[in-house]
């Protein structure tokens, strides 16, 4: 069972949320503000389990959370969904036109692109987290500074909205995993997406004839993310999200493409959260 979760951010966080919607009862939170710190938590089991954004629909892929994910041999045990409604929030009593600077998360800043535009006199400043501004406009009482956020984190720290829903493409979608030290506990029967990680050989195809093998095998591939391997220059690891209906089907293909590829890792087999 799991009692204790990290999140990378503070209570009001997206990745506060999912700790709410995804665990059946309520957990503790570890409240980090960075992945690392994230990781840390978990390899050292202060916490049961992780969750971790992997990618948005907007701003695309997390990339170092797959390199952390690999590099400490942990295994993502689930996934979720969540609509991002992010939201530009100040002390009581002020509109937009006070507010001369906004800290955010480079990602939430980079979603929220467009708005700004219209407002050129607020200065965007790249911060740690999202409800950990909101946080410490709410403690130190900070006129003049916005924080974008989720609703949530406006409630618990007693901001006003001025502006709902200000990331460029209303339908924005983040997918954060829940990640472990171990395997899924997840029932094979139940098993119908992965994460895997491999390299192909430098020689022509190699590349063409591993995905080749996946849909032989029928799976479809959800995503591929290359990665840049720092000892070798110009060589690049590969991380594949694949979904299947028969679990047959992917134990066929782990085992012709562990023999094709190198360092072939299953990072986790999980439920599909898109079903």
């Amino acid at each position: 069972m799991i009692n204790t979760v990290a999140i990378q951010g503070v209570k009001g966080s997206f990745h506060h949320i999912v700790s709410e919607q995804f665990f059946e009862n309520p957990v503790s939170l570890i409240e980090c503000l960075t992945f690392d710190r994230v990781v840390d938590a978990l390899i050292t089991k202060e916490c049961d389990a992780a969750i971790m954004a992997l990618e948005n629909s907007i701003a695309g892929s997390i990339i170092p959370n797959y390199a952390l994910i690999d590099n400490y041999g942990l295994h993502v045990v689930g996934e979720h969904y969540l609509d991002i409604q992010h939201n530009l929030m100040a002390l009581k009593g002020q509109n937009i036109e006070d507010i001369k600077e906004v800290y955010s998360h480079p990602m939430a800043l980079l979603q929220c692109k467009a708005f700004f535009r219209k407002h050129p006199h607020i200065k965007l400043v790249e911060d740690k987290d999202t409800a950990e501004v909101a946080q410490r406009i709410h403690e130190q009482q900070l006129k003049g500074v916005g924080a974008i956020a989720s609703v949530l984190a406006a409630d618990i720290f007693e901001l006003d909205i001025l502006s709902h829903s200000i990331q460029t493409i209303k339908n924005n979608e983040t997918r954060f995993a829940i990640v472990k030290r171990t395997n899924s506990e997840v029932p094979q029967e139940e098993i119908n997406k992965a994460s895997l990680k491999f390299t192909a050989n430098h020689k022509r195809g190699s590349l063409a004839t591993i995905l080749n093998v996946m849909s032989d095998c029928k799976l479809n591939l959800t995503k591929i993310q290359s990665l840049p391997i720092a000892e070798t220059p110009w060589k690049y690891a590969f991380f594949v999200d694949v979904t299947f209906e028969q679990y047959s089907d992917f134990d066929k293909a782990k085992s012709i493409i562990n023999i094709m590829a190198e360092d072939f890792k299953v990072l986790g087999e999980y439920k599909n959260a898109k079903l």
